[in-house]
């Protein structure tokens, strides 16, 4: 009996050591409110770099992309690339285009954003 209460004792004097020993390493969590302002502008980005994609897996775009001699993949990862900033210049060209002849207008509006880069 009194050999378990030592080791229990030793070891849970061990398992307090490790505890804090750990709790020094490890970063502490920050949290803090978001505002709704922050949470709409991001969905809206993501809405916008989504038109962005949709618009790139096109076959037309593809096909205008590739008759250019730009490779698509890159201008994908050109595109993942751009800041929330370019997003919305693209995003206003979208809406300042005529529709069924947005596709050429917003072609050369990421081709020059991918040159730029």
């Amino acid at each position: 009996m009194n050999i378990i209460r030592h080791f229990a004792c030793y070891a849970s004097v061990a398992a307090t050591v490790v505890l804090l020993t750990l709790s020094l390493y490890l970063p502490a969590a920050g949290a803090a409110m978001i505002g709704t302002g922050t949470v709409v502008q991001d969905n809206l980005t993501l809405q916008e770099r989504g038109l962005i994609q949709d618009t790139l897996n096109r076959e037309e775009v593809k096909t205008k992309l590739l008759s250019l001699g730009v490779d698509p993949a890159q201008v994908q990862a050109r595109v993942d690339a751009l800041t929330v900033a370019e997003i919305r210049t693209i995003s206003q060209k979208f809406d300042q285009l005529p529709a069924g002849s947005g596709v050429i207008g917003l072609l050369l509006v990421i081709l020059l954003l991918v040159l730029v880069l």
